[in-house]
């Protein structure tokens, strides 16, 4: 007897909320400027030390130079700034704070990877990589 399957049904491939995974994206309030770039957000955000991270900078918050531009978190000087590995020391343009649709935004880059980081394969110990996207969602 041969088993045929059909579709997945729906109840079984929910759709993805982004509001279920961390690191989320966040607005962007301020960017203070120099060998390292520290970044402010409008609320409270959840990066970790070691994650990648990438600035989106629409030209009406000048600081243009950092559009586009990833980089290490090195610390996390309060819960709403991230200091990054960035040097914007020259030829960056200031942060101006603008009432644009577009807002200015960090993003972690990952993916639903928490793959292993070894030289010696899947053994322990376990080193998930930095700015995998954790499930937190309520089921």
């Amino acid at each position: 007897m041969s088993f045929l399957s059909g579709p997945t049904p729906p109840f079984n491939n929910p759709p993805i909320h982004p509001e279920y995974f961390e690191p989320s994206r966040f607005v962007i309030s301020g960017v203070t400027l120099g060998k390292t770039t520290l970044v402010t957000t409008t609320v409270n955000n959840n990066y970790v030390i070691g994650q990648l991270v990438r600035l989106l900078i629409p030209k009406t918050f000048g600081c243009v130079q950092l559009n586009e531009v990833s980089g290490f978190v090195l610390s996390i000087p309060s819960p709403n700034q991230v200091q990054l590995d960035i040097d914007s020391s020259r030829n960056v343009n200031q942060y101006i704070a603008s009432s644009a649709n577009t807002q200015s935004q960090i993003l972690a880059i990952g993916d639903t990877n928490t793959g292993i980081i070894s030289s010696t394969g899947r053994n322990i110990p376990t080193t998930y990589i930095p700015g995998s996207f954790i499930n937190i969602s309520p089921r």
